[in-house]
């Protein structure tokens, strides 16, 4: 039986000083959206704590799930703590979590999900490890691929040699044969 990890059991409280924001974010939340979050945590509490990363060089705590949480408390309710939980992942796995955990409660703009995309490929990951991870179709990760730029986003790629083999067999100048 796999063994699952329950970070949220680990919450302590820290000062949003503490907390930055990730470059790779790609939700986006609309106003009366944000508004109806403030409501909610105005008349619910913070039922959900920020999901963040520790880094050691910056002393501090970066995000990787909860940032319109975070914005809220921080410019709405002028909040000086919040609940965070914390998981130690390197930087492609942050990244996919972060899309996993906001894609069923925004929108992803398309720049910056091309862009993970793009940096998930240079880490070497499959397309077909993309799409498992980020909850994708192959044929999304592709457009993700192609809007990035196409000769950098297919370098992991596994072309078919059968066109090399055409080539080959058809193109290629033939031995004439010797006149005796």
């Amino acid at each position: 039986m796999e063994k699952i990890a329950f970070p949220v059991l680990a919450v302590k409280m820290v000062p949003l000083i503490q907390i930055h924001a990730n470059h790779y974010n790609p939700n986006k939340v609309a106003e009366p959206e944000l508004e109806l979050l403030e409501l909610s945590i105005r008349e619910d509490g913070f039922t959900q704590p920020l999901v963040c990363y520790f880094d050691n060089e910056k002393e501090g705590y970066l995000l990787i799930d909860g940032f319109h949480r975070y914005q809220v408390a921080k410019e709405r309710l002028n909040l000086k703590e919040v609940p965070v939980t914390v998981i130690d992942k390197p930087l492609e796995h942050r990244m996919a979590s972060t899309v996993r955990h906001n894609r069923a409660r925004g929108t992803h703009g398309i720049e910056k999900m091309s862009k993970i995309v793009q940096q998930l490929v240079a880490s070497g990951w499959t397309d077909d490890r993309i799409a498992k991870e980020l909850g994708m179709e192959a044929e999304e990760v592709f457009r993700f691929k192609q809007s990035s730029g196409l000769k950098s986003a297919f370098s992991n790629h596994q072309f078919s040699r059968s066109w090399t083999d055409f080539e080959k067999k058809y193109y290629q100048k033939q031995e004439e044969p010797e006149n005796i």
